[in-house]
């Protein structure tokens, strides 16, 4: 069966995310760890998530991902906000072994004029500093789209991050397929060709998570505008490939699409007909 879901709101608790991500037909799902523009992170309620553990097993989940705030950014030039980041990262890292052996995604971060060999020593760093070998997280980089100064715009950029961290057993990549996309990947007319490429220079059994979702710009735009599945560039038929590709079976499919619950219901309707349909 399909293993998909969507970003969700953790606003009132774990156990009321988990069900209403059942409620949507979903098997996994995706949350802020923190305020997505700020620091602050609720006191975690044991209580709360030892129920929505629970909830997971009965209802056969998938891995979820926990998302890092997009403000968490360790390529920057000012020393304060890669305080933060590191700071962040490490009290994250602690609080996911409430929820042992799932994902971390984060954004690598943006150089701000340094040079991306520059950015990814700094996010490297960060990483070396932060990764432990008694954790049970496993720390995905998110392929970006290249707007800016970002890092993470090719594969060989992530690739260039991962080899030069010591335990890099602890990480993976998430693909998102509206940042490949407007980064210049051809994931409608060559999915096979782009996945090939990702095994030759990162390794396919990095790859452990899929953002899925619609772009509104044409391919290589380095914009990152996220569509609804099948209302953008990139297309229904492209997803309907993607879903069944025999590579990608068995990975958390994480929709971060413009949408409500009940949107969100019917895509995830769609991509499990799909999925099934060969």
């Amino acid at each position: 069966m399909l293993t998909i879901g969507c970003h969700m709101s953790v606003a009132k608790g774990f156990e009321k995310m988990g069900l209403t991500a059942v409620k949507i037909g979903a098997n996994t799902l995706q949350f802020f760890t923190r305020n997505p523009r700020g620091s602050k992170a609720k006191e975690l309620d044991q209580k709360d998530i030892a129920a929505f553990r629970l909830l997971m097993n009965e209802h056969h989940f998938g891995k979820i991902l926990a998302h890092a705030p997009y403000t968490l950014n360790p390529a920057s030039s000012n020393g304060h906000t890669r305080e933060f980041a590191l700071e962040t990262l490490r009290d994250d890292l602690i609080r996911m072994e409430s929820l042992p052996g799932n994902y971390y995604n984060f954004h690598p971060g943006s150089h701000v004029g340094q040079g991306t060999e520059e950015g990814i020593r700094l996010i490297s760093e960060m990483l070396n500093e932060n990764l432990k070998k008694e954790q049970t997280t496993t720390v995905l980089l998110e392929t970006m789209a290249g707007k800016g100064t970002e890092v993470g715009r090719t594969f060989e950029e992530l690739q260039s991050i991962m080899e030069k961290v010591q335990l890099s057993d602890k990480l993976g990549v998430c693909l998102d397929t509206c940042h490949v996309w407007d980064a210049g990947y051809d994931i409608v007319n060559d999915l096979d060709g782009v996945l090939e490429e990702f095994d030759r220079v990162i390794g396919l059994k990095r790859l452990k998570a899929i953002h899925i979702n619609d772009s509104l710009n044409e391919r290589g735009s380095h914009k990152d505008r996220h569509a609804r599945i099948g209302e953008g560039k990139i297309g229904l038929p492209a997803f309907e490939r993607i879903v069944r590709h025999p590579h990608l079976q068995g990975l958390p499919f994480i929709l971060e699409t413009p949408n409500d619950e009940e949107g969100w219901a019917k895509e995830i309707e769609m991509l499990r007909r799909a999925s099934q349909d060969q």
